[in-house]
């Protein structure tokens, strides 16, 4: 399981909450003022996963002023980015003389160097954040905190990859071991750089290793969602990405598998999650194969088995999920 502390308003005096919970943001964040409408009732709740320099913050809280101040910052600057992945919840940044409204599936920005408030609505919010020190993301000085948008819409490219991380982590959180902190950490520094580059239309101004890193991510995305398709091939996938099937496959030698390999684990696993799953019971096992890109019942029963270990059907009738690679 990653290293994980988890921060409640609970843990204090219902009097203490609010200046407790702007404690806590000044901790993983930077420091900041903070007021409610509601003091007394405040509530609050807070993950710390740990990515190694990055941090990992699934939160929810009730309505909310927060001020980045000038003064703030002349104190005490982490120099920092935070991401949130708005999952509930609406609200308003304002920054020097621009201001951006977020909702539910956005992405919003904050830089710790710049001054801002953020008004929340009156519902609760409930979020996945991320802090990346700016020294992991290696941006040319044309991209800065006064220049980056402070919301980009997270149903679409990169937007899409970001939001899945955030979610897919939060939610697996125990199924990794401490040491992959680091390498998640990474992983996410150089989304959010390439989040940055495309959101000023220039993904020339990153380095090559996250350009190319953030092309294997998009490759892997367009697998997971092409599964179905029994085309699907490294051909195909090239043709989609506008690259050659060779510089393809030189993209996944620094992978774990090849483009083959990998597309074969990733319909296994989407099938044997659909074996195993009781609303899926009464699926003829033919068809959950045919979704997962096994046109034919007998080459998904050899393969399934070789993994596995046992047919599709045994696997479905264990009384429990075995362990699996």
């Amino acid at each position: 399981m990653l290293n994980e502390t988890v921060i409640r308003c609970d843990d204090v005096p219902a009097a203490d909450r609010l200046a407790y919970w702007a404690e806590c943001v000044g901790r993983t964040h930077a420091p900041v003022r903070m007021n409610s409408e509601s003091p007394a009732d405040f509530q609050a709740e807070q993950r710390v996963l740990d990515l190694g320099a990055v941090s990992l913050l699934p939160q929810f809280f009730q309505q909310v002023v927060i001020q980045r101040t000038p003064k703030l910052i002349r104190q005490s600057d982490p120099e920092l980015y935070h991401v949130s992945l708005v999952m509930k919840g609406t609200g308003t940044a304002t920054w020097e003389d621009h201001q951006a409204a977020y909702r539910p599936t956005d992405l919003h920005f904050n830089d710790s160097s710049v001054p801002w408030e953020i008004r929340t609505g009156k519902d609760p919010v409930t979020a996945v954040g991320l802090e990346v020190p700016k020294s992991m993301l290696a941006l040319p000085r044309e991209m800065s905190g006064r220049t980056l948008p402070r919301r980009i819409p997270a149903g679409s490219g990169i937007g899409t990859l970001l939001s899945q991380f955030l979610i897919q982590v939060t939610k697996d959180a125990a199924g990794y071991q401490p040491s992959d902190g680091a390498r998640l950490g990474r992983v996410a520094a150089e989304l959010v750089a390439a989040l940055f580059a495309h959101a000023i239309e220039n993904e020339n101004l990153l380095p090559p290793d996250t350009r190319r890193r953030t092309l294997v991510l998009r490759i892997k995305h367009h697998i997971q969602q092409h599964l179905q398709d029994p085309q699907l091939s490294p051909a195909t996938i090239a043709a989609a990405h506008h690259i050659s099937v060779s510089y393809l496959h030189r993209l996944f030698e620094g992978e774990d598998a090849t483009v083959a390999v990998w597309i074969r684990r990733r319909r296994l696993e989407a099938a044997r999650r659909e074996l195993t799953d009781p609303a899926l019971r009464t699926v003829p096992i033919h068809r959950i194969a045919a979704r997962s890109g096994f046109p034919r019942a007998a080459d998904f029963s050899r393969a399934f088995r070789g993994t596995y270990g046992l047919t599709p059907r045994d696997y479905r009738n264990l009384p429990t999920e075995p362990p699996h690679e």
